[in-house]
């Protein structure tokens, strides 16, 4: 599948982000997403654009201080706030341009406290151009980009045993879905499953009851991948079972940016330990579903 493109910025300005032209062209129309690029939140300015037109920036107390903004602090700030979050509304700024609102943080993006970073952009809009954030960067060595796939597959895996109805198991019948998340990590991080005595790397085995499939495949997607092209991979692995299959189930699991200064919707998300934001699909062939979401101790629960 196509899952791109997306795009790359070489130090924008953040004020071209609240342009009229920009919030007209692909704020207001279809859905716009932007993230800074190889920025820490714990450590560095950070910012998101959500596809509700929502400007977050993840600012240092110097920086807060310097542009002038009405923000609060981060709520993983600890008691001397170093951190601090300003949310503004793209949809509402360019509703009035002429408005003292519009003008002050103008002002502080062009004037006072002039920020620029390296970002990842991306767009949706059914039926538009894909070339039209290439032309409207022309200026700053815009850059496309695709997703990177790699797909491998897995001999003699052994398998936790499920059961659509059952999501917590039940013991020698059926892993839980606990479980299976684990499991899914070790997969994932190409650890043995064997819990092998000289194995000193990993001592994490197959949650029972288990079975060994002669082959798995794992595929992985790594870039900047937009939720409507997530919506399509998901649409695809149901109708994998349009036809009967020996497999019984298939998994989905989307891992967000360790450093985005939003988890799900605008809940803030802290790196704390490791920065984790994710959820996983598990669709049966019988069309069931589970949905699994986890995030890390900086985080709040998601929806």
């Amino acid at each position: 599948m196509k899952t791109g493109p997306y795009y790359f910025v070489k130090d924008l300005p953040l004020h071209e982000l609240i342009t009229h032209e920009f919030i007209n062209t692909f704020v207001k129309k279809g859905s716009c997403y932007a993230l800074t690029y190889n920025t820490n939140i714990d450590e560095d300015n950070t910012v998101a654009l959500l596809p509700n037109g929502k400007l977050i920036l993840s600012l240092d107390k110097d920086t807060y201080e310097e542009t002038g903004l009405q923000g609060r602090p981060s709520q993983y700030s600890g008691r001397k706030v170093m951190k601090f979050i300003v949310s503004i509304d793209l949809m509402d700024l360019a509703s009035n341009l002429d408005s003292k609102k519009y003008g002050r943080v103008s002002w502080s993006f062009k004037e006072k406290k002039p920020l620029k970073f390296d970002f990842l952009l991306a767009w949706h809009q059914t039926g538009a151009e894909e070339s039209a954030m290439m032309s409207h960067f022309s200026d700053y060595g815009i850059q496309e980009r695709q997703p990177d796939v790699v797909l491998g597959a897995v001999a003699e895996l052994r398998c936790p045993v499920l059961r659509s109805g059952q999501l917590r198991g039940e013991p020698g019948a059926a892993c839980g879905a606990r479980e299976l998340l684990d499991w899914l990590g070790a997969v994932f991080s190409h650890a043995e499953l064997n819990n092998e005595p000289n194995n000193f790397i990993s001592t994490y085995c197959c949650p029972q009851p288990s079975t060994v499939v002669a082959k798995a495949y794992l595929c992985t997607i790594t870039g900047f991948i937009l939720p409507e092209k997530i919506h399509l991979l998901l649409e695809q692995l149901r109708h994998y079972f349009d036809e009967p299959k020996l497999a019984p189930w298939v998994t989905l699991s989307v891992q967000g940016f360790a450093d985005s200064p939003v988890s799900w919707r605008e809940n803030e998300h802290g790196f704390g330990k490791g920065g984790e934001h994710l959820y996983n699909f598990v669709i049966f062939s019988n069309q069931d579903y589970w949905l699994q979401m986890a995030v890390g101790a900086d985080d709040d629960c998601p929806p």
